[in-house]
C-alpha cells in the first residue's frame, strides 16, 4: 500500500518501532537518486508491500490505481521477496526488469534491495527502484555502434593500419596476412617506414605532409611495400589524418593490386595467343557489336573476321546471345548456335568482361555432345551416380542421380576438376592421390566397392559406395574414367545406429553390460595386456528413495547426469558403462598403484555427491564402489571380474553405503557363504526350521510378568542354530522379511491367544516389526486377519518398531502406525536412544511404549551419567504419557535403580532369558 511515510519491516530490534517512519539512514549506499527513483519495502511475515510516493510515475504516470502500483511492483521484486527470505539482515541484492507501462512502452527498471532485521534473522527487504530505460538504450546503441565499426575494420578485405609518429600502433588482420606477420606484436611499436621500398618512399612522404586537417585523405596511389621477409608486393594506398586515443595520427588502407597487375601483363601475352585456340574467341562491344574475331571463329561458324567485325554478335552465332545472362549465370553456359550453312552446334560459352565489353569463349562441343546424348539415355535413369572424368581430369559428364548424390546442378558439375570433390575414408583420411580416378588414370586398375565419405557443398556428408574404371580398357592410353557410385548413407546410419543400440544404453549412451564385457575382455587379452586392469563396480545410494518418491521421469534425469558426471570423472582412454537400474562400471587400464584407484574412487564419489537439480529441486546421492583388479597374469574372464567387483561393491552396501571396498577371495566366500544362507532362508519357512522364542516382560513395582517378546529363531539342519544377527539382515535386503514377519505374528498371536485362554492370565505380546515391513502395502490388513483368525484382542499385540526405522520416512511411518493404532494394537518403538530422534518428534507418532536400548542400562548402576540419562529419558517419556521399557536388565542393581528412577517395566536375563513357549509357560504355572 502507498503512505506517507514508509515503514521498515523488523526495525524495531534496530532501534526504530516498527511502522516508524522511513529515514535516510536505512538507505545507506543503496544509491537513490534522481527524478527516476522511488523507495519501497516489502515484509516477509505479512507478506505486504509499501512505497513512497514517486513509484506511479515510474511505473507508468498518475493514472495507475494503487492496486495496479502494488500488482506491477510485487511482478518486479518477485525474484527478491521469493529468494531473500533465509539470507541475513544486511545483504544486498540487485537485478533489472522489464515491464510494459500503460502506453505500451518497454521499460527497464533497477531494482537494488537490503534484507532488514535482527540476529534472529531477516524481517524484509527495503529497496530503491530506478528507471534505467535510457541509460540501456544509450549504452546498447553505443556498444552496436562501436561494434559494427570494430567488424567493419577488422574483418575488412583491405589491409588497415594506423602509424603515430611514424610508429605503427594498430593493424587489422588483413595488414598481418599482407605484411607476413603471425602477430601484432611483429608490427605493433615498428617504424611504418620499415614497410614502404625505397622507391615508394618519397611519394609517400609528400602525401602524408599534404594532409593538414582532420578527416584529409590522400588521392589513391600506387606504392611498395615491403614484407617481413623482405619480398615486395604492390599496392594500392590511401592515407586519412585522424586520432588515436586523442593524439594526432594517420590511417592507412593498402589494397594489394599485384595480382591485377600481373594478370594485365598476362592478357597482353595471351593476346597473342589468341589466334593460335581451338576455340572460337569473339570480343565485343557493351551493346554486342563484334569488335574482334579469332581464325577458330571462322572455322566454328564459318563467317570471315572481314565479314564479322562489325557485325551483331546474335546474328553471327545464329541465335540471341546476351554476355551478361552468361556472367549471372556463373560465367559459363552450355546453348545452341547455328553454323552459317544452318547446322546446329553445341556451344559452351564463357563470358568475361573486358573494358567496356565482354570476351567471349566458345567451345565447338557438337561431336562430343552428340556422344555424350547417347550416353545420356542409356544412364540417365540410373539410380546410381554415373561420372565421366577426361584424361584432364575434369567431369565431362554425369547422370542425374550423381548430380543428386554430389548436391549440385548438372550444368555446375560439367567441367568441374574431379579432384575437387572432397572425399575421405572410414578414418577420415584424404584417399590415396584424392581422388579413385586418378589412380585408376595412372594405373590403369579398377576400383571396386570403395566405401568413402563425400562433402557436399552445401557442408553435408554423404557415404557412398564407389567404383573405378577406365572408360575404354581396350584402350588405356585414351585415359577417360567412368566413376559409379551409390548413395549408402542411411543404410550405413541405420547399420550404425543399430551396432550404437546393440551396445550402449538408451537412457545414458554410455556402454551396456555387452560393450562392457567385450572390452574388459579385449583389455585382458593379447600381447599388449596392461600391467593392471581396475574395475569399479558403482551403485548408487539413496536412488531407490528418488525414484519411488519423485518418479521415474526424475529418476532417469538422475542417472542421466550421473552417467555425465562419470564419463567426465575418467580418463580419456579409460571406460564407464551403465549395466541397468543405477548399476555403473568403470574400467581403467591407466593406473597401476593402490593409492590412485583408491584416489579415483573418491574423486567418482564426490562427484556423484555434488547436489544435482532436476525440476527447481535440490537432490543428493551417494556411492557404493566395489574396486577389482587384475594383473597381467590374472586368469579370471570379464564375467569373473565383473562378478566379483559386484561382490566388493555389496561389502560397501553392508558396511554402511558410501563407501569403496576391495575385492578378495576371502569376501567372495563370504558372499557365497551369504547366498547360499539366503536360500537356506527361503527353505526354512516351508521346513518349518523356524521357531519362536518368549522373553518375559516384567512390572518392576509388583514383579509379575505382564508381557513377552517374540523372538524368532532358526535352527539349520547342517550349520545347528543360527544367530538372528546373521539371518534377520539377510531376510531384510530381500523379499523373505514380509513373509517371514507374517508368520511369526501369524504363529505367536495363535500361540499367545491359546495361553490366555488357557491361563487365564491377563498377557500382552511384543512382536518386531523391520523398517522393510513398514513399507509393506499389506501389513494392516495382515495384522488385522491375524487377530481375526487367532482371536488375540488388539490390546494385548504390542507391535515395536526400531527408533531409525521411523525416522527414516516419519511422514510415511506416522500414516502406517495410524492405520495400525486404529486396529487398536500397542504401538512401541525400540532401542529408543540408537537413533538420532527426539521425544518432541516421537510426540507426533501414535505411540505408547517407548524401550530405552540395553546399552543405556548397561552401566546405570555404576555410571552416574547412564542413570542421569535414564532418568531424563524417564520423565520425558512419561511427561508425554508412554509407558518405560528397560531392555537389557542383567542383575539386582540395575533393577533396584530402574525401580528407583521410577521405570515401569524390564526385561533382561536377570527376568528370564528367551525360551519355547512349554517351558517358559510350564514355569510360570
Amino acid at each position: 500500500m502507498e503512505a506517507d511515510a514508509l515503514a521498515v519491516p523488523g526495525a524495531g530490534n534496530s532501534g526504530r518501532p516498527a511502522g516508524a517512519p522511513l529515514g535516510n539512514e536505512p538507505l545507506g549506499d543503496l544509491g537513490l537518486a534522481g527524478d527516476h527513483a522511488a523507495i519501497w519495502s516489502y515484509d516477509f511475515e505479512a507478506e505486504t508491500l509499501s512505497w513512497l510516493p514517486g513509484l506511479e510515475n515510474l511505473l507508468g504516470g498518475g493514472t495507475l490505481t494503487e492496486a495496479e502500483i502494488e500488482s506491477r511492483l510485487a511482478d518486479l521484486v518477485a525474484p527478491l521477496t521469493s529468494g531473500t527470505r533465509t539470507s541475513p539482515p544486511w545483504r544486498e541484492f540487485e537485478l533489472e526488469q522489464s515491464f510494459r507501462n500503460p502506453a505500451g512502452e518497454i521499460r527497464w527498471v533497477r531494482l537494488r534491495a537490503r534484507t532488514i532485521g535482527d540476529d534472529d534473522g531477516s524481517s524484509g527487504l527495503l529497496g530503491i527502484a530506478t528507471d534505467v530505460t535510457d541509460v540501456r538504450e544509450n549504452r546498447q546503441a553505443l556498444e552496436d555502434l562501436t561494434d559494427r565499426y570494430r567488424l567493419l575494420v577488422e574483418l575488412s578485405p583491405d589491409a588497415v593500419c594506423v602509424h603515430e609518429a611514424g610508429v605503427v600502433t594498430y593493424v587489422n588482420r588483413a595488414a598481418l596476412t599482407a605484411l607476413g606477420a603471425s602477430s601484432t606484436a611483429e608490427l605493433i611499436g615498428r617504424p611504418i617506414m620499415d614497410f614502404v621500398a625505397d622507391e615508394s618512399l618519397p611519394a609517400l612522404l609528400d602525401r602524408i605532409a599534404s594532409l593538414h586537417r582532420q578527416g584529409a585523405s590522400t588521392v589513391p596511389a600506387d606504392t611498395v611495400m615491403l614484407r617481413l621477409d623482405g619480398t615486395k608486393y604492390l599496392v594500392q594506398s590511401i592515407s586519412v589524418r585522424t586520432t588515436w586515443e586523442g593524439r594526432p595520427a594517420f590511417q592507412v588502407i593498402m589494397r594489394d593490386i599485384s595480382a591485377q597487375k600481373a594478370a594485365e601483363a598476362t592478357l597482353r601475352y595471351q593476346a597473342a595467343l589468341i589466334s593460335h585456340v581451338s576455340d572460337a574467341i569473339i570480343a565485343t562491344s557493351g551493346g554486342g557489336v563484334v569488335t574482334s574475331w579469332n581464325p577458330a571463329a571462322e572455322n566454328v561458324y564459318g563467317w570471315t573476321a572481314d565479314e564479322a567485325i562489325g557485325g551483331t554478335v546474335s546474328d553471327l552465332v545464329g541465335a540471341a546471345l546476351d554476355p551478361e545472362t552468361v556472367l549471372r549465370r556463373g560465367g559459363v553456359m552450355q546453348t545452341t548456335h547455328r553454323h552459317r550453312n544452318g547446322s546446329t552446334l553445341a556451344i559452351r560459352i564463357s563470358a568475361a568482361e573486358m573494358n567496356d565489353g565482354f570476351v567471349l569463349v566458345c567451345a565447338d562441343e557438337t561431336a562430343r555432345r552428340r556422344a555424350e546424348q547417347h550416353y545420356s539415355t542409356v544412364v540417365a535413369s540410373l539410380d546410381e551416380g554415373v561420372v565421366v572424368i577426361g584424361p584432364g581430369g575434369l567431369i565431362e559428364s554425369a547422370n542425374p542421380a550423381a548430380c543428386r548424390i554430389i548436391g549440385v546442378g548438372h550444368d555446375d558439375l560439367i567441367g568441374v576438376p574431379c579432384v575437387t570433390l572432397e572425399l575421405y575414408d572410414e578414418q577420415g583420411r584424404i584417399p590415396p592421390a584424392r581422388m579413385p580416378s586418378v589412380v585408376t588414370r595412372r594405373t590403369g586398375a579398377t576400383l571396386t566397392g570403395l566405401v568413402l565419405r563425400l562433402r557436399r557443398p552445401a557442408g553435408d556428408d554423404v557415404w557412398i559406395s564407389l567404383t573405378s574404371r577406365l572408360l575404354t580398357p581396350e584402350d588405356p592410353s585414351a585415359q577417360a574414367v567412368v566413376a559409379s557410385f551409390t548413395d549408402i548413407t542411411e543404410r550405413r546410419a541405420i547399420g550404425e545406429r543399430l551396432a550404437h543400440e546393440a551396445t550402449h544404453d538408451p537412457l545414458t549412451e554410455l556402454a551396456n553390460r555387452t560393450l562392457v564385457l567385450d572390452s574388459l575382455a579385449e583389455a585382458l587379452s593379447g600381447a599388449g595386456r596392461a600391467e593392471l586392469t581396475t574395475l569399479l563396480f558403482i551403485d548408487l545410494d539413496k536412488f531407490k528413495v528418488i525414484n519411488d518418491s519423485l518418479g521415474h521421469s526424475v529418476g532417469d534425469k538422475v542417472l542421466r547426469i550421473a552417467g555425465e558426471r562419470l564419463r567426465r570423472g575418467i580418463g580419456e582412454n579409460d571406460l564407464v558403462g551403465r549395466l541397468g537400474g543405477d548399476e555403473f562400471v568403470v574400467v581403467t587400464a591407466e593406473i597401476t598403484e593402490p593409492d590412485e584407484i583408491k584416489a579415483l574412487a573418491e574423486h567418482l564419489r564426490e562427484a556423484l555427491t555434488e547436489p544435482i537439480t532436476v525440476n527447481g529441486r535440490q537432490l543428493h546421492i551417494d556411492a557404493s564402489i566395489g574396486i577389482v583388479t587384475a594383473a597381467n597374469d590374472d586368469t579370471r574372464t570379464a564375467e569373473d571380474l565383473l562378478r566379483d567387483a559386484d561382490v566388493a561393491m555389496y561389502q560397501a552396501k553392508t558396511l554402511g553405503r558410501a563407501r569403496y571396498e576391495f575385492f578378495d577371495v576371502e569376501l567372495r566366500e563370504r558372499m557365497q557363504r551369504r547366498l547360499r544362507m539366503e536360500q537356506d532362508l527361503r527353505d526354512a519357512l516351508q521346513n518349518e526350521e523356524l521357531w519362536t522364542a518368549y522373553q518375559p516382560v516384567v512390572d518392576i513395582e509388583s514383579g509379575e510378568m505382564v508381557a513377552v517378546e517374540a523372538l524368532l529363531r532358526w535352527k539349520h539342519p547342517a550349520h545347528g542354530t543360527i544367530s538372528p544377527a546373521e539371518f534377520i539382515p539377510l531376510a531384510e535386503e530381500s523379499d523373505l522379511i514380509n513373509l517371514i514377519g507374517k508368520y511369526v505374528l501369524r504363529t505367536t498371536t495363535r500361540e499367545i491367544a491359546r495361553r490366555r485362554k488357557q491361563l487365564g492370565i491377563d498377557l500382552n505380546l511384543k512382536v518386531n516389526l523391520s523398517a522393510r515391513q513398514l513399507d509393506d502395502p499389506h501389513l494392516v490388513a495382515g495384522v488385522q486377519d491375524a487377530l481375526k483368525t487367532t482371536g488375540l484382542p488388539p490390546h494385548a499385540l504390542t507391535l515395536e518398531v526400531t527408533e531409525s526405522a521411523l525416522m527414516r520416512d516419519q511422514a510415511a511411518a506416522a500414516e502406517v502406525l495410524t492405520s495400525l493404532r486404529d486396529l487398536g494394537v500397542s504401538l512401541a518403538i525400540d532401542d529408543f536412544g540408537t537413533g538420532y530422534s527426539s521425544l518432541a518428534q516421537l510426540q507426533r507418532l501414535p505411540l505408547d511404549t517407548l524401550k530405552i536400548d540395553r546399552t543405556f542400562v548397561t552401566g546405570i548402576a555404576e555410571s552416574r551419567d547412564a542413570a542421569a540419562i535414564v532418568k531424563s529419558i524417564i520423565a520425558m517419556a512419561h511427561a508425554v504419557d508412554l509407558i518405560v521399557v528397560a531392555e537389557g536388565v542383567e542383575d539386582e542393581e540395575q533393577l533396584t535403580v530402574l525401580r528407583e528412577l521410577h521405570c515401569d517395566q524390564a526385561q533382561g536375563f536377570h527376568l528370564g532369558r528367551p525360551a519355547p513357549p512349554d517351558e517358559l509357560f510350564g514355569a510360570a504355572g
